[in-house]
């Protein structure tokens, strides 16, 4: 019995060090794999399709996560500074443009702030400097493309920005009260001025190609983004030139759709998350989204006092909503997303960033099992 004691203790001791030996090496394990999808995170392909300035934020913000960006952007811009170059030089709106490579840019602050300088007065008031910029470097090469190509050198992007085409488009929007409105800046006004809602939008013409690499960029991502920004104005014409659908159900990458935070007087009164859904899917006769990235943080009253007395609520999920999206295979994240800076309400970049980390870090550990 003696020495059935001492067998059982030096058993026990054995089994004692072969658990701490399993466990160190699990641990290392585990770091090691840690490790290995921070680094497949990296080289993840990501396509943002967009416009605007939700889109330009939103990069700002991926770039710190990897340098694999593709900004798909409209070019369907037709009021402001970009509305003018358009109109007198006959050239494609730089504006979304001029942002996204801004938003991707490694330069020193101050060529930013030049970049982004607005003249005050005389003919060239209202347009900024890097759109004149943009416009001289497309005089100078003859191309758009190019130009931006060159733009994206001398800033030192990471990623790379594309226009959506090189053909010249207009967006129309076809009012459910008949009415067609033809002109991107002149669609919200006219919505509320008629006091009716889009029933629908497309190009003109509307079988305006996109750039090749376009379509190889979704082909080959490992993450298709749409969104931030305004539905009808920002996202949808990029959906709607030709092939771009064709591409976005044909490739392999997660889809992911990020709503406004706020609905848009003109645009999208009274939507809720699932009505900007649908408005995509009947515009792409198709369910495009794998997941919805969604705010449900509730915007102080006195932040939040300006944008109501505009017409504009919050875009938020409701049980009802989460069950239809369920329903339709949309997986669902919600979380923080909103920033507000300057009394401006905009989505935190960083928020959506980390959210999109942890689904990249999810989707490569179920890759590996």
């Amino acid at each position: 019995m003696k020495y059935l004691a001492y067998i059982i203790d030096i058993v026990g001791i054995i089994t004692l060090a072969l658990g701490i030996i399993f466990f160190i090496k699990a641990k290392k394990q585990i770091k090691k794999d840690s490790g290995k999808k921070k680094k497949e995170i990296n080289k993840a392909k990501v396509v943002v399709i967009g416009g605007g300035t939700g889109q330009s934020i939103f990069l700002r913000g991926l770039k710190k996560i990897t340098p694999n960006i593709t900004a798909i952007v409209t070019v369907a811009d037709d009021g402001g500074g970009s509305g003018v170059l358009r109109s007198d030089l006959g050239m494609l709106p730089p504006g979304d443009i001029r942002n996204c490579l801004l938003a991707l840019a490694n330069t020193e602050p101050t060529m930013q702030e030049v970049m982004q300088y607005r003249f005050e007065e005389g003919g060239l008031k209202g347009q900024s400097f890097g759109n004149l910029f943009l416009a001289a470097m497309n005089g100078l090469y003859g191309n758009f493309e190019t130009a931006v190509y060159k733009l994206s050198e001398i800033f030192n992007i990471t990623g790379r920005v594309l226009p959506v085409t090189l053909e010249s488009i207009d967006l129309i929007a076809k009012l459910k009260n008949g009415n067609i409105i033809k002109g991107e800046s002149k669609i919200p006004k006219e919505v509320r001025k008629q006091k009716s809602k889009i029933e629908e939008v497309y190009l003109e013409p509307k079988d305006a190609k996109p750039l090749s690499e376009v379509i190889n960029s979704i082909y080959e991502a490992d993450y298709v983004i749409m969104g931030p920004g305004s539905l009808y104005t920002s996202i949808m014409p990029n959906l709607l030139v030709e092939g771009v659908v064709e591409a976005i159900k044909g490739t392999k990458a997660v889809k992911i759709y990020i709503p406004n935070v706020m609905t848009q007087p003109g645009e999208t009164d009274g939507y809720d998350v699932l009505e900007h859904v649908k408005a995509i899917n009947k515009h792409t006769k198709s369910n495009l989204i794998d997941y919805i990235i969604a705010n449900n943080e509730i915007i102080p009253d006195n932040q939040f006092e300006k944008y109501k007395k505009d017409g504009a609520n919050q875009v938020l999920l409701d049980k009802s909503q989460r069950i239809t999206l369920k329903n339709m295979g949309i997986k669902i994240i919600e979380g923080d997303l909103i920033e507000i800076k300057n009394d401006y309400i905009r989505h935190h970049a960083d928020s959506i960033c980390d959210i999109i980390n942890s689904l990249a870090l999810s989707h490569s550990y179920d890759e590996a099992r």
